[in-house]
């Protein structure tokens, strides 16, 4: 008897590059939780997504939702990223996240920040983002499963999607005052990274979010990551590469 055909590939740069993009280039996901009085079934939702410094995605969920109280009873959960073109569906990427859910303390320090990055993001969920029932999580992945197309198919680990560099700090602290620089005073720049380095139409994009392995931009409802070609290990060295990018 023949053994059963692998349908996986060998993850290679390109997966993990691929995967990581359509991770930290989400503006929304598919969450999956267990439900805690559904006797196991999972629960589906749809949930906006942002990142942290780290590369760990994170959600605002409010905690009347069903989804909160099923990531508070159970913190497994799977989340699903890649945005939909036209065509078949299943012909476009798609990555799916298994994760262990974190709760964000509103006090602590990883809240402000994780705030910050999130609000710049999504804009318009500074409407709600103080209501005391809403609250942030960490997703953490433990491993995923990338569909980069027909017989594409990768399994990526946890190291895969996060950053992990001796920058992460120190380009957390100068991320916002960065952000506004580029924006204010360099937003041919901006414009190339959107349009030339990411494909994306032309527009009046603006710089979101900056870490030690990419940039986020946004236009309106627009989202897009480019990521560099190797993580930044000095933040001295981000003036460097946005000139070089631009080059």
């Amino acid at each position: 008897m023949s053994d059963k055909p692998n349908v996986l590939r060998d993850t290679d740069d390109e997966a993990r590059t691929l995967a990581r993009t359509l991770l930290r280039g989400a503006r929304s996901g598919s969450l999956a939780a267990i439900e805690p009085e559904s006797g196991g079934f999972p629960f589906v939702s749809r949930v906006l997504v942002g990142t942290d410094v780290d590369g760990v995605p994170v959600i605002l969920i409010s905690r009347l939702s069903t989804h909160t109280q099923a990531l508070l009873a159970d913190n497994r959960a799977s989340l699903l990223t890649g945005e939909l073109g036209k065509g078949d569906p299943l012909a476009h990427p798609r990555l799916t996240v298994q994760c262990a859910a974190e709760q964000v303390g509103r006090d602590s320090e990883t809240h402000a920040r994780i705030r910050e990055r999130f609000v710049r993001r999504h804009p318009k969920s500074k409407l709600y983002v103080d209501f005391p029932d809403f609250g942030f999580f960490r997703l953490k992945p433990l491993r995923a499963s990338l569909n980069g197309g027909f017989g594409r198919a990768y399994v990526l680990t946890a190291e895969d999607l996060l950053i992990d560099t001796p920058a992460i700090a120190s380009l957390a602290a100068k991320e916002a005052s960065a952000i506004e620089h580029m924006n204010a005073d360099h937003s041919d720049a901006v414009q190339h990274y959107a349009v030339k380095l990411c494909n994306a139409p032309q527009g009046n994009w603006k710089i979101v979010g900056i870490d030690a392995a990419g940039i986020d931009l946004a236009d309106g409802d627009r989202l897009k990551r480019l990521e560099f070609s190797v993580p930044i290990e000095d933040s001295s060295n981000l003036r460097a590469i946005l000139r070089e990018l631009y080059g």
